[in-house]
């Protein structure tokens, strides 16, 4: 499970204030390209849709939770996979809430 925070887009209809808006936001480091994910509970991989996810995306995990923290400490868990609007990531398999907040980058 995955969600985002969606901005407003710039568009040829965008006024001169929502494009000072977006680009303040912008130096303030609000780039829209974070998202929060939990992993599957007894399985060895999650799946995540994400429409800024591309085939060259790098994606960067921060553990929100303690057990989040181990999984990512022991060196199982990495994305296996990359497409257009998804990424996969694989992981042991636990019982306990592992959630992340992730970064897309390119």
């Amino acid at each position: 499970m995955a969600t985002t925070v969606s901005f407003q887009p710039i568009t040829e209809y965008t006024t001169p204030f929502e494009l000072a808006t977006a680009f303040n936001n912008l130096l303030a480091g609000k780039s829209n390209n974070v998202g929060t994910v939990t992993l599957t509970n007894s399985a060895t991989s999650t799946a995540v849709s994400d429409y800024r996810v591309g085939p060259e995306s790098a994606i960067l995990f921060m553990p929100t939770t303690s057990h989040a923290a181990t999984e990512l400490a022991g060196g199982g868990m990495y994305v296996s996979a990359r497409a257009s609007n998804s990424f996969t990531i694989t992981h042991s398999s636990a019982t306990t809430s592992r959630i992340f907040t992730y970064v897309v980058v390119g």
